[in-house]
């Protein structure tokens, strides 16, 4: 488990598919088990092996990624319960953060990317606001990030965009 940099603030990474790294960070976080874990991805190839991208989804994974956007696509079968909402779908997006998208490429598989703070705490925006929150985590400190809006989530309704949560990325669909 580690806390990483991203575009916004601290994220919490785990190695996705590992149902008991994924338990670590629930306890961790003091996540609510049934809130799924949104993914960080470091290309096409690992995308595509956690999720299906729907046609609509291209014009915003070459307008927005890298970048804070988060997709809610349908997942692959198979994966851990704790990634996918109540609809078999799963968060994913490619971070702009070089630390992040570095992480995710060295790993060479898919990372958790919840914030890395306890459940219902402020968002870290440094790696001693981390440690203050969840103590003793290992930290790849990469200063200070700048704050803002969160991701912005997309999720996809008979084939239309929807913006569930509207953050860094300024998408003019409905909510």
């Amino acid at each position: 488990m580690v806390a990483f940099p991203t575009e916004t603030y601290y994220g919490l990474g785990v190695q996705a598919l590992d149902e008991a790294a994924l338990g670590r960070l629930l306890r961790v976080k003091a996540r609510e088990p049934k809130k799924p874990i949104p993914l960080l991805v470091a290309d096409r190839a690992m995308l595509e092996r956690v999720a299906r991208v729907p046609a609509p989804a291209e014009p915003l994974i070459e307008r927005f990624w890298p970048g804070p956007l988060t997709l809610v696509l349908p997942a692959v079968p198979g994966l851990p319960a704790q990634l996918c909402n109540d609809l078999g779908e799963v968060g994913v997006r490619i971070s702009s953060h070089p630390l992040a998208r570095g992480l995710v490429e060295r790993l060479g598989a898919p990372l958790t990317a919840t914030s890395a703070n306890a459940a219902g705490g402020e968002p870290a925006r440094t790696a001693a606001r981390v440690r203050e929150q969840l103590g003793d985590v290992a930290v790849l400190d990469g200063g200070e990030t700048p704050g803002g809006p969160p991701s912005t989530v997309v999720r996809f309704e008979q084939g239309r965009p929807v913006v569930l949560r509207q953050g860094a990325v300024q998408v003019p669909w409905p909510r």
